[in-house]
């Protein structure tokens, strides 16, 4: 399958600190991609860089086949960029914010706008100064959704919406995915990722250090068990693969790696079970496995500098 977005050894460094330290990511056609990282991974860095908003010290990114660096201009018209926090126009209608963004990605499809601005309950005629945050989430969600891009790249686009909006994107970027749009998406809600990503990629200090669909990550890593035995708990600590075993009257509770839970069923049934729980590991627990309680004030620091103070090129903009 072809690669829309293509990353190899990226690094990037503002100052001694080191943004992405040798990054390779790949995200290919026609897929919802998740990227997932607390502030300061370099999940922000990465974007910018795919954008043209900065550039890269050194490593290969290739976007739609293209340099994002030298092709900006070209492919921009190529892709939508949804930011977590969206400023318009505040004299244009939210109407007009949508056409002007149309226009400069080579036009919108005038259906899909209507029905987006239906499903999302957006007033597209009042002006953008008395738009709550999620109403300017929603202008720049229908404006990307309703183009022509082939990429959309989507940084917390759900920042501000409630619970029956988030509900609504998700459909939504399921009908893009069933049309062939190629999706990245970052997101701090792992829930939301969870259900569009068809990949993830978990991005830490610099680096992406996994990359894989949710199931085979899920196949990889431990089952949740909880069971109710008439005896014998004890002998699962003897079988290999079960860790964190708690037992609480005739009730058990532990993890077991996959290689070894169909082992670890038949101990059970042969000790008398009569209840059984079983949870595969959410995209938090796998999240966590990389991160766990680990903070880098440092890093959260840098990244919002990034974010926020750095334009193309990496030179500070003047305030």
């Amino acid at each position: 399958m072809t690669a829309a977005v293509s990353i190899s050894g990226l690094v990037k460094s503002f100052g001694r600190f080191r943004a992405l330290d040798g990054l390779d990511l790949e995200v290919r056609e026609g897929e919802v991609h998740g990227f997932l990282g607390p502030n300061g991974a370099g999940k922000s860095t990465t974007l910018r860089i795919l954008l043209g908003l900065l550039r890269a010290d050194s490593g290969a990114v290739e976007v739609l086949g293209a340099d994002p660096w030298r092709d900006v201009v070209a492919l921009h018209r190529r892709i939508a960029y949804v930011p977590g926090d969206v400023s318009i126009w505040p004299t244009l209608t939210g109407g007009e914010a949508i056409d002007l963004l149309g226009r400069l990605r080579g036009g919108l499809d005038e259906k899909r706008r209507k029905d987006l601005l239906e499903a999302l309950d957006l007033d597209p005629s009042k002006r953008g100064h008395t738009y709550s945050k999620g109403n300017r989430q929603k202008v720049a969600i229908v404006a990307a959704l309703s183009s022509n891009a082939e990429l959309l790249i989507l940084d917390e686009p759900t920042a501000g919406l409630d619970p029956l909006m988030e509900a609504t994107f998700r459909e939504e970027i399921h009908r893009e995915r069933t049309l062939g749009r190629t999706v990245l998406l970052s997101s701090h809600i792992l829930a939301e990722v969870e259900a569009l990503a068809d990949r993830i990629s978990i991005i830490r200090k610099g680096k992406v250090v996994e990359t894989n669909s949710l199931e085979e990550m899920r196949r990889l890593t431990r089952t949740n068990v909880s069971a109710t035995l008439s005896d014998g708990a004890g002998v699962l600590t003897a079988l290999p693969g079960v860790t964190d075993l708690r037992v609480e009257g005739n009730r058990v509770h532990f993890s077991v790696d996959a290689e070894t839970l169909g082992d670890a069923m038949s101990v059970l049934v042969r000790h008398g079970m009569s209840a059984l729980a079983v949870t595969p590991p959410s995209l938090e627990d796998l999240f966590l496995q990389h991160y766990g309680d680990q903070h880098d004030p440092v890093a959260d620091d840098a990244d919002r500098l990034n974010t926020s103070f750095f334009g193309r090129g990496g030179r500070r903009r003047a305030q």
